[in-house]
């Protein structure tokens, strides 16, 4: 079996203890255990078994240390990974499918990094009910649609970035119940309309879990605990552009499920993308989403702008976004690539 030259365990154990104990009391009981596991994997501490061939002149012996079988660790989880897998491909209607994305904005992001559990609950509730909404509404599909969520925290750079992926049937059941309601071959739904209804939604219930009570702010973000700067905080966003992604797969679903499942029991990066680490930090291998600046796949090599720049140790030796390490709820819910920049759309639903 192929060994990358350089794995995330080795950089927790190289780096692991100094990053530690520089950042004592900043690190949850959590992510200790996870760099733990890590570090142990397929190492004498967890133990192992021994392989001897039976032929008396052959005799090869081969030692194979246990797995920590941690579901954050690079090495792990395969098995469980491909089951995961084949339970989704089980459920797949013989339809076309969409790959739909939405994502917080840098604002939102902010914030929700202080409030974790509120703001991605906040992201996944949105999101459906945005999807189911429109859907509904007989301008647009007029059908009872499905959907599977999954949550990333994380961009390729491993920079803090909450969106959610969505994997949605070309249409839907009528209300009625007796037939199926079919989207446009490479149309599901508006982006502008779901970007809009998608941006009111998550900023209404900001302000409602705000004056529940709901949401914590430290440091820089201390002021937001009153009403009035909390508002403040929020007024540019109810104009600025939120952006949804949805296309059909090229590929098809099935393609836009192995993405996923690579990620619902592994780490956010896996071994096969650290190139080196040096006195510089840690550099791997990433791709720039941003549709600005498109990039090209080229080798991988310290040429390539596939190569992010080296990050400091502090941040390198973690591995990871302080964040958890990767929540997955599923939320199944009773033309070519499009990117929104929601304007107002005439008869779209009313996004204040």
């Amino acid at each position: 079996m192929f060994r990358p030259a350089l794995e995330v365990a080795d950089i927790f154990r190289d780096h692991g203890p100094a990053w530690r104990q520089a950042n004592a009391g900043h690190v949850s009981l959590g992510q200790l255990k996870v760099m733990s596991a890590i570090e142990r994997c397929r190492t004498a501490a967890l133990g192992g078994h021994v392989m001897r061939c039976e032929n008396e002149k052959c005799g090869h012996t081969v030692i194979a240390y246990n797995s920590c079988r941690n579901r954050h660790c690079p090495k792990c989880q395969g098995a469980a990974a491909r089951e995961w897998l084949g339970e989704r491909e089980a459920e797949l209607l013989p339809v076309p499918y969409f790959h739909v994305v939405f994502s917080l904005p840098a604002r939102v992001a902010d914030i929700a990094y202080q409030n974790k559990a509120v703001i991605y609950d906040i992201l996944f509730k949105a999101s459906a009910e945005a999807m189911i909404t429109i859907a509904a509404d007989p301008k647009h599909l007029g059908a009872q649609i499905g959907i599977l969520s999954v949550l990333h925290t994380w961009g390729s750079a491993l920079n803090h970035h909450p969106h959610v992926h969505m994997i949605v049937p070309g249409g839907g059941i009528s209300f009625d119940g007796t037939r199926w309601v079919a989207c446009r071959s490479n149309f599901l739904l508006s982006v502008e309309v779901l970007s809009c209804l998608f941006r009111r939604l998550v900023l209404e219930k900001l302000i409602v879990a705000h004056q529940a009570g709901q949401l914590q702010f430290f440091g820089n973000h201390a002021r937001l605990a009153n009403a009035r700067a909390f508002a403040a905080f929020l007024a540019p966003l109810w104009k600025s552009d939120w952006v949804v992604y949805a296309k059909r797969p090229f590929a098809g679903p099935t393609e836009v499920l192995r993405y996923l499942a690579r990620y619902t029991h592994r780490v956010a990066i896996s071994n096969r993308r650290l190139i080196s680490i040096d006195y510089r930090g840690v550099t791997f291998k990433w791709k720039d989403y941003r549709p600005r600046r498109p990039r090209a796949i080229q080798a991988d090599d310290a040429r390539s702008p596939r190569v992010h720049p080296p990050l400091p140790d502090a941040c390198s030796a973690s591995g990871l976004p302080p964040h958890p390490l990767l929540r997955v709820p599923q939320q199944p819910i009773p033309r070519p690539q499009h990117r929104a920049h929601p304007r107002a759309a005439r008869g779209a639903i009313d996004p204040r």
